[in-house]
């Protein structure tokens, strides 16, 4: 740990501190996810702190560690190329793009769904909607099911911003070969995050109803990790040095 950049190291323990946090206020009967997790805009429970708090709460023991060991992996890297105030500035930008992402994807889903589904029964929803899921029960009715669940159930997760890690380490280091379990030989770092962009994207698309993962959130880490490089080079070739 004395050897990690900061800004990887304090991601890491922060993250962890955090998981903890949410295991011990949930035996007092406080759900920090709710607190802290992202809402979707039409929510009661939306606040604009979310976009930066979501990132730092978890689904699950494998959820924080497989983010963290893609950051300690990943990250530690990028910070010794960029300096801990830019990867710091570049993990925020992609997990807080993220969420902006998973925003508008919610927006039109939630259109989608609201038109089928009396001015009544959003009224139903949106008072008692989250009461009855924390019950571990929704609504019969397909449609007021999923729109409730779409309004009442928060994102959660570093994932946008370690997918962003993942984008950004493919743009400098394309050509590094990396071992994947269980590929028998190296992968290069641009087929590998090339790889994983249209899992996310084919993951998105087929809009699983059982799949509770925020795939477009991933794809919009990846998405300001691109725009921000992109940004960054452009920006210090014309001050007259070269920024891989």
């Amino acid at each position: 740990m004395n050897n990690m950049p900061p800004v990887t190291k304090n991601l890491l323990i922060i993250n962890v501190l955090m998981f903890l946090a949410t295991l011990v206020a949930d035996g007092y009967g406080v759900d920090l996810d709710r607190l802290l997790g992202l809402h979707f805009l039409a929510s009661g429970d939306f606040r604009l702190h979310q976009l930066i708090t979501y990132m730092f709460m978890h689904g699950g023991f494998s959820h924080v560690f497989f983010s963290m060991f893609a950051v300690w992996m990943f990250g530690r890297t990028l910070e010794m190329v960029w300096g801990p105030k830019r990867f710091l500035t570049f993990y925020l930008v992609c997990g807080i793009g993220a969420g902006l992402v998973q925003e508008l994807v919610t927006g039109v889903e939630f259109l989608t769904l609201k038109s089928g589904v009396s001015p009544e029964a959003l009224a139903q929803i949106a008072a008692e909607g989250g009461s009855v899921l924390a019950r571990s029960m929704n609504y019969v009715d397909p449609a007021m099911g999923s729109l409730n669940l779409l309004l009442n159930t928060p994102v959660v997760g570093a994932s946008g911003a370690v997918y962003g890690i993942l984008l950004g380490f493919g743009m400098l280091f394309p050509d590094e070969r990396l071992f994947v379990f269980p590929l028998p030989m190296p992968i290069k770092a641009k087929y590998f995050v090339g790889g994983y962009a249209v899992i996310e994207l084919m993951s998105g698309m087929a809009n699983n109803p059982g799949d509770h993962v925020a795939h477009f959130a991933h794809l919009g880490g990846m998405l300001f990790a691109f725009l921000l490089i992109t940004y960054w080079r452009k920006k210090n070739r014309y001050n007259g040095y070269y920024y891989n």
